[in-house]
Order: structure tokens, then C-alpha cells, then sequence
């Protein structure tokens, strides 16, 4: 590792941990490392440039936070909520296993973890702890690990991110989410129900069966959202980022025309909001656009790629590695540095090795979204504490188990490519 390189580092980390922001702290160790290397300053904006520029796909990141924040204005997430209760509300642990779906269905419209834990998660939240047979610890611990599906089922912003990185398909990731997503609400639900039958937590009251078909209609068109853009990218009818932009529009004319419940000052506030969050991404990915340049000035994933294959490391082997890597900066950084920063430098080892970058991503994908909830950093953790007031302590303390199940679905996903790459071999794809 040159000097140049160390102090960028060194840099880097020490305004991390200091709590500067991660895409500032970026931006000044990218800087110091061109100003030691003796390159133009003005360097690291003609990569920013250069890389938003030639990535149309980054267009979908903010089309799909707009359809994600007018879901949660409108009452579209209490539509979704009172289908949930009536459909899976009625067994013990109830509302735990509601809060999942809610999160399955959900996943499919916004794309965003974040998006799903401060709407409908809050919502859930209120409904579980002022039943009375929740602790609000719990209530906040399962919104927060059952928020992770979001980006897994399709769409996915960090899936547009890896895509980025990899030039891997976008279509064929999204369908790749498809059984990881539902395997991770699958092992959330049944450590619900386990914990549900030792706690001898009671039953709710259950939803008859007869009022089901109008709950269904009522949430129907919101049901229809991952249907729409999963046919228009699979169907040839638009590309992942004219997709993001269909959900946009559809979500924009549920909420204010079809069900009228979003005014001209909500839809401000939103777009408002929503240009906050997309800049806070795009921040990231600027900074990450010029580290990824010295990353590659300085030749480091061609040397990591020759160092392992020198050491004959079994892909199974190396891709345990890079995930226990991952779970663990998980603790400390944020998905969407991880996906652009530390991710590209395996890449080329995943193809000296054969291993499918598709089922590399979702796998990826999914140990970040794991690092969300994982403290002392998750920053769900943080997100449900800061909509709910309910102290870290108690989240943190109810965490565990879910993040344990979690953990060994992702250790399935490992060892079982299939799960992955079924549906997308399925759909035509050749790896």
C-alpha cells in the first residue's frame, strides 16, 4: 500500500469515527490523497462527472424514494396494514407476523429499508404496543429486522447501487431477490411465532373471513404496484429506470386521485423530502465515484484477485470470507458505502473464481441489509428510535434473535446458489 493511499485511510477513518458524515469524510480523504500524489484537485469532480453522467441507471434512486415517502403519506400503508391484520392477524404472535407481510408487500413499491421502517413500521409499532402484549422493544425489533426485506424483493435502490459497480443486470437482480426476500420473511415469521408460543403471548382478535375479500379489494390497486413494474422491466416494456419511474407516477395517482388522500402541500413536502434523501445518496455515491478511481489508480482489486487465486481459495471459502467481512464493517458503515466502495474491490476475484456476480450482489445485498440492524451502528436501530422514542437499550436487547435467523438464511443463500439464481435462470439468464 503506497503513502499516498495510507494517509487517504488514515484520513478517511479518523473523520469517521469522529462522526463526520461518511460522504464528507470520503470527499476529504479522496482529496488528500490526490493533493500527496501530486495530481489535480479538479480530478475528483471530473470523475463525479464522469460517472453520473454515463450511469443512467442512478436515475432510478430518486424516482423510486419519491413512490416510496407518497406511499406512506397517502393511507395506502393503512390499507395494506388492515389487509395484513385480516389475513395473518388472527395467529399467536399476530401482529408480529402482520408486521412481516406488511413488510413483504411493502418492499414490493418502495425499495428503501429506511422507508419502510419510519412509515408503516411507526404504524405497526403503535398497533403492537398499544395492544398490550407487546413490549415496546419487541414491537421496535421486529419492524426493524423485518424493515431489511425492503430492499431485497424488488425494487431495490442498493440492487441499482451494486448494478452500478458491477454492470450486472438490473432485471435479472431484481429477480433474483425474489426467494431470498421471501425466505428472509419466511425465518422472521417462524422466530415470531417460536417466541410468540414461549412468551404465551395472546391471540388477537381475529378479522372474520368474511370481511377479507373487502379488505383485499381495498388494498388491490397497492397490491398491483410490484406486478406492474416487475411485468413492465420483464415484459420489455421499460427499462429498470423508466420502471422507477412508472411506480413514481402510479403511487402519485393512487394516493392523490384514486384514493384522495394527498394534498398539493403534502405532495411539496415530499418532493422536498425526497430531494434531501436523493442528495444524501448522490453524496455518497460522488464520493465513492472518485475512491473507487484511487482504488483503481492504485491496482488494489487486480492484486487481491492474484493473491487469492496464488492461494487456491475455494470460491465457497472466499465468499464466507468476504460475508463475515461484510457482516462485520456492517457494524460501522452504511449499506450504500459498503456496495460502492468496498464491494468493487472483489469483484474481479468473483469472476477469476467463477463465481456468478448475480448471485454474488443479492447475497451481498442481503449481509448489508443484515449490517443495518446489527449495533452498535444498525442504523434501523436508530431510524425506529428516532420516529418511536423507544430507547436503543430495549431495541437492541430483542434484536438478537432475529438477527440470528437472519444470519443463517444468509449462510442458505451462501451454500445454495439456487435460491438466488432460479428465477432468473428461469426468465432467460445465462450464468
Amino acid at each position: 500500500m503506497s503513502f499516498e493511499l495510507s494517509l487517504c485511510l488514515l484520513t478517511l477513518f479518523t473523520l469517521a469515527a469522529i462522526g463526520t458524515p461518511i460522504a464528507y469524510a470520503i470527499f476529504v480523504g479522496a482529496l488528500v490523497y490526490l493533493g500527496a500524489s501530486g495530481q489535480d484537485l479538479a480530478l475528483a469532480g471530473e470523475q463525479i462527472l464522469a460517472g453520473l453522467y454515463q450511469s443512467f441507471v442512478l436515475l432510478a434512486v430518486p424516482l423510486f424514494i419519491v413512490a416510496a415517502n407518497i406511499m406512506n403519506a397517502g393511507t395506502i400503508s393503512d390499507r395494506l396494514l388492515q389487509f395484513c391484520v385480516a389475513a395473518v392477524g388472527r395467529f399467536r404472535g399476530g401482529l408480529g407476523h402482520v408486521n412481516v407481510v406488511a413488510s413483504l408487500i411493502f418492499s414490493g413499491m418502495s425499495g428503501s429499508a429506511v422507508a419502510d421502517a419510519a412509515g408503516i413500521g411507526k404504524i405497526i409499532i403503535d398497533m403492537m404496543t398499544r395492544s398490550g402484549q407487546y413490549t415496546r422493544g419487541y414491537a421496535a425489533a421486529i419492524t426493524a429486522a423485518s424493515a431489511t426485506i425492503g430492499p431485497i424483493i424488488p425494487p431495490s435502490i442498493p440492487m441499482v447501487l451494486y448494478a452500478l459497480v458491477s454492470n450486472s443486470s438490473i432485471g435479472y437482480l431484481f429477480l433474483g431477490g425474489i426467494l431470498p426476500g421471501l425466505l428472509m420473511g419466511v425465518v422472521l415469521m417462524a422466530m415470531n411465532s417460536f417466541i410468540s408460543h414461549r412468551r404465551d403471548f395472546a391471540l388477537e382478535e381475529p378479522v372474520p373471513l368474511s370481511e377479507l375479500p373487502r379488505h383485499t379489494a381495498n388494498a388491490f390497486p397497492a397490491l398491483l404496484m410490484p406486478a406492474i413494474l416487475l411485468y413492465g422491466i420483464y415484459g420489455g416494456v421499460t427499462t429498470p429506470t423508466e420502471a422507477a419511474a412508472v411506480a413514481a407516477a402510479y403511487a402519485l395517482l393512487l394516493a392523490g386521485l384514486f384514493y384522495r388522500a394527498l394534498s398539493f402541500r403534502a405532495l411539496y413536502h415530499i418532493l422536498v423530502d425526497s430531494a434531501r434523501s436523493s442528495a444524501a445518496v448522490g453524496l455518497v455515491i460522488g464520493g465513492a465515484l472518485i475512491l473507487n478511481y484511487i482504488v483503481a489508480s492504485e491496482n488494489i482489486p487486480d492484486m487481491i484477485a492474484t493473491s487469492l487465486v496464488g492461494l487456491d481459495v475455494s470460491p465457497i471459502v472466499f465468499l464466507l470470507a468476504v460475508n463475515l467481512l461484510i457482516l462485520v464493517l456492517g457494524c460501522v458503515l452504511d449499506a450504500t458505502t459498503i456496495i460502492l466502495v468496498i464491494i468493487p474491490l472483489f469483484l474481479p476475484t468473483c469472476r477469476e473464481l467463477g463465481i456468478d456476480l448475480v448471485h454474488f450482489g443479492v447475497v451481498a445485498v442481503v449481509n448489508c441489509m443484515i449490517g443495518l440492524i446489527t449495533p452498535p451502528y444498525g442504523i434501523l436501530l436508530f431510524v425506529i428510535n428516532a420516529v418511536t422514542r423507544i430507547p436503543l437499550i430495549e431495541i437492541i436487547r430483542e434484536i438478537w434473535p432475529f438477527l440470528g435467523v437472519l444470519v443463517l438464511a444468509l449462510l442458505a443463500l451462501i451454500f445454495f446458489p439456487d435460491l438466488t439464481l432460479w428465477l432468473p435462470r428461469l426468465l432467460g439468464y445465462q450464468g
